[in-house]
């Protein structure tokens, strides 16, 4: 009789211990991972006031939510007006889930919060819809007149290291742009070495050689495609 007890304290233990096991290994209260409405990093502005983002997917009034996967910070905010990213966080929302010297969220998921339609990423608009951010097909200069811009919106930069290149949600990788601040007249050659949520994102070094001092943001710009 005793030895029946052992024998069934030991079937039990067994099971207890497979079930931790698949549960582990996500075989078992494994909960499907959150699509996001974005794809790619997101980075900021140097927008100031309470947190809040611009986008070139969600129109003014749309509510997002903004988890940073790496230390799972969420921000809630609203859209306040257009830019060149899918979401664009000003300095405040940043605050909230950066993680410290961070200026870029590489893991994140966006959601939208108002059941509107989610955002395709990479999505272009449809012939007659002008879209603040997308990339707009190339088309020579008028004459006489500025350069046609590639991309809408502001343009900002990640914290990315090396020499003047650039990410993009448009652009394939190897496409070579020349981006010119209009404020100042400086213009740098990039070419795109990967995805990111903006029609262009410049890195540090590209950033620093166009940029207005204390700006993180070039407003008037024109992207034109090279090649």
């Amino acid at each position: 009789m005793q030895r029946k007890h052992v024998l069934a304290a030991g079937v039990v233990a067994v099971a207890s211990a497979v079930v931790a096991v698949g549960t582990g290994f996500g075989f078992a209260d494994t909960a499907p991972a959150r699509q996001s409405a974005c794809s790619g990093s997101v980075t900021f502005s140097a927008e100031g006031g309470a947190p809040a983002a611009t986008s070139d997917r969600f129109p003014v009034g749309t509510r997002l939510r903004v988890t940073n996967l790496d230390n799972d910070k969420v921000a809630t905010v609203t859209v306040t007006g257009p830019s060149g990213s899918c979401v664009l966080l000003n300095a405040a929302a940043m605050e909230l889930v950066r993680e410290p010297g961070k200026n870029v969220i590489r893991r994140n998921v966006v959601e939208r919060l108002d059941g509107g339609a989610p955002a395709v990423p990479g999505a272009r608009p449809a012939p007659e819809e002008t879209r603040p951010g997308a990339a707009q097909p190339p088309a020579g200069s008028p004459a006489g007149g500025p350069a046609r811009s590639a991309c809408t919106g502001a343009i900002t930069f990640s914290a990315e290291g090396g020499a003047p290149a650039a990410t993009s949600g448009q652009f394939p990788v190897g496409t070579q742009l020349r981006v010119t601040n209009l404020d100042n007249d400086k213009a740098v050659t990039v070419t795109v070495t990967g995805p990111s949520g903006s029609c262009v994102l410049l890195n540090a070094a590209a950033m620093d050689l166009i940029r207005e001092p204390g700006k993180n943001l070039v407003r008037r710009n024109v992207v034109e495609l090279l090649r």
